[in-house]
């Protein structure tokens, strides 16, 4: 070999270290909890905003407490439902994305998931395809499509973890709180932005305002979570300890 040969093999195996450094799976999940450490503060925020301004217009029973136009007070009674499970949903899907409880509680994590689909996301839906027989017409079909969508994706994400399938279970569940996180929420600050704004939007029907809001928020959302699912699939699942792809081992 010559001397110039040997110099370049030298080389590429000082680069070799710094690249698989660079590859390493397991700090690039490191990287990715930390974004989603690091988004959970606006999410949490949101949220909290968003209970403490509309739970008390149903928690109070009363019908002319409610924040949007009611066809009868089936209606209403049908939507305190909603609202008492989307509650229930709103918070467990929030503790579902914390990094640290997955790791470090994963039965709590599973227990809080079954919470989440047959509590939360399930009833929830159900209220939602209920109404449509006596809610106003606008929005109708949007918010049915995002109430069946959102109990689907719930659960397949919760038949793909029993199957121990941990890759698709995240997709699904993120495509879950995607649709969760779509209408009621962006829907409450679309609509609040539009009662703030009226006296420039006045000529705007508010029919189009729930129809949007119907569609807009949980379709952009997918959008989104389908760009970090692709932006983090080449990244390695962080499992609980004694956790490994096709473990058999009892869950509780």
């Amino acid at each position: 070999m010559t001397q110039l040969e040997d110099l370049g093999t030298r080389s590429r195996r000082a680069d070799e270290p710094a690249k698989r450094n660079s590859a390493d799976p397991a700090s690039a999940a490191r990287s990715r909890q930390r974004v989603v450490n690091f988004l959970l503060v606006p999410i949490v925020a949101f949220a909290a905003v968003f209970l403490i301004f509309q739970l008390p217009k149903y928690s109070s029973l009363d019908p002319n407490q409610a924040p949007r136009p009611l066809e009868s007070v089936t209606h209403y009674w049908l939507l305190v439902g909603h609202v008492a499970t989307g509650t229930v949903a709103l918070v467990t899907v929030i503790l579902q994305l914390w990094p640290w409880l997955r790791r470090r509680h994963p039965a709590v994590h599973r227990w809080i998931g079954r919470i989440y689909v047959f509590v939360g996301a399930i009833p929830s839906a159900i209220f939602v395809l209920l109404m449509l027989p006596v809610s106003v017409p606008a929005g109708k079909v949007g918010g049915a499509m995002a109430a069946i969508l959102w109990a689907v994706t719930a659960v397949i994400g919760w038949e793909r973890l029993r199957r121990r399938r941990y890759a698709e279970h995240r997709r699904w569940m993120l495509y879950s709180f995607a649709i969760l996180w779509g209408t009621p929420v962006w829907g409450f600050f679309i609509g609040m932005s539009w009662i703030w704004w009226s006296p420039w939007v006045e000529q705007v029907d508010f029919n189009y305002i729930l129809e949007g809001i119907s569609w807009g928020g949980w379709i952009i959302n997918l959008f989104a979570v389908q760009w970090w699912i692709e932006r983090t699939s080449g990244q390695r699942l962080r499992l609980p300890p004694g956790e490994t792809i096709g473990s058999r081992r009892r869950r509780p």
